[in-house]
């Protein structure tokens, strides 16, 4: 199978070089000098320091408009740019005729929207889904178990995926709830920070659970209302990215919470880490897209509530525990 993947941070390398040991792979990078230096080093120095990129990838940055054509010449297309670059990559996708699938997870800044609603805007009859699930790059890339979820309403691209990505190393699972899915993989990474900052405070194993137990019930009732399964967030890209991100070190967004409540600012934060954490650019989008639905997010406000800096760390935290008694269904 012949696979592209636009994007050659972290993920996009990583998924890349995961299947290089399967189908033949073409990695593209937007900048050109970043493109010749993975090439010759065989290394993604900025985002995978230390871990190899297999000979067999070819490592192109061809110009944006010669998309299209680069990517009729594979099987499947993987959007591995962060959310602020899907639209972009889908319009220069949108006529290619090859399933195309995207990595990010998040709400597009400004209009609020899923991946498969910007999709619906700008190229409504590409054949397309999200690859989604728990998963850090770093341990996909050394072959460490992993599984992800192939979330489409198209099942020859749900299919096309587990065919390009399913190996000994990673187990894809089909879904159809593209919707359950993609609000799965942007909700997590909105209460990593909360979870990180619980953490941060020293509050105990007790609250973490609870806060994780109960971020889940937020991500469920947006999720609901914008037309996914409810059970849908039991599964991978619910409850299990939710964990992972949550509590695992590598996790960029559990990071900035815990940088938060050491009293560093948000830009101090946020430039320590050298990498995107989309929770950080989709948790006023998720709770904007709450409020409009009518949906209860205390702790996704609360994060807001920090990051906004109208609330200090501690007064977060209290906010939350202050809230009056509820039952548990709510």
């Amino acid at each position: 199978m012949k696979i592209v993947v636009f994007g050659a941070g972290a993920w996009g390398t990583a998924l890349a070089a995961n299947a290089a040991a399967r189908h033949d792979v073409t990695l593209w990078a937007r900048d050109a000098a970043q493109a010749a230096a993975i090439a010759q080093q065989r290394e993604n120095t900025r985002y995978l320091p230390g871990l190899p990129v297999p000979a067999s990838i070819d490592v192109r940055a061809d110009a944006q408009d010669a998309l299209c054509a680069l990517a009729q010449a594979h099987d499947i297309a993987i959007v591995a740019t962060p959310m602020a670059g899907l639209r972009g990559m889908l319009q220069a996708l949108s006529g290619c005729g090859v399933p195309v699938a995207w990595l990010c997870k998040g709400f597009e800044s400004g209009t609020g929207l899923l991946g498969h609603e910007i999709r619906n805007e700008v190229a409504p009859t590409l054949a397309s889904g999200a690859l989604s699930g728990p998963s850090f790059a770093q341990e996909v890339a050394q072959g460490r178990p992993t599984a992800l979820v192939a979330a489409s309403t198209d099942a020859e691209v749900r299919d096309a995926l587990v065919a390009a990505f399913h190996g000994p190393s990673m187990r894809v699972y089909a879904n159809d709830d593209l919707a359950g899915v993609e609000v799965g993989g942007a909700v997590k990474n909105v209460l990593a920070i909360a979870t990180g900052l619980c953490d941060g405070l020293s509050l105990g194993l007790n609250a973490r659970a609870a806060l994780i137990t109960r971020g889940l019930a937020e991500m469920t009732r947006l999720g609901v209302a914008l037309g996914a399964r409810a059970d849908t967030f039991m599964g991978l890209s619910g409850l299990g990215d939710l964990v992972l991100t949550a509590t695992g070190d590598l996790s960029r967004n559990r990071r900035v919470g815990l940088l938060l409540a050491q009293g560093l600012s948000l830009r101090q934060a946020v430039d320590s880490l050298g990498h995107v954490a989309e929770g950080v650019y989709t948790a006023r989008t998720v709770v904007a897209r709450a409020q409009q639905l009518g949906v209860d997010m205390p702790i996704s406000r609360g994060v807001v509530a920090l990051l906004d800096g109208r609330l200090k760390p501690a007064e977060a935290v209290a906010q939350l525990m202050g809230r009056d008694p509820a039952a548990e269904a709510g």
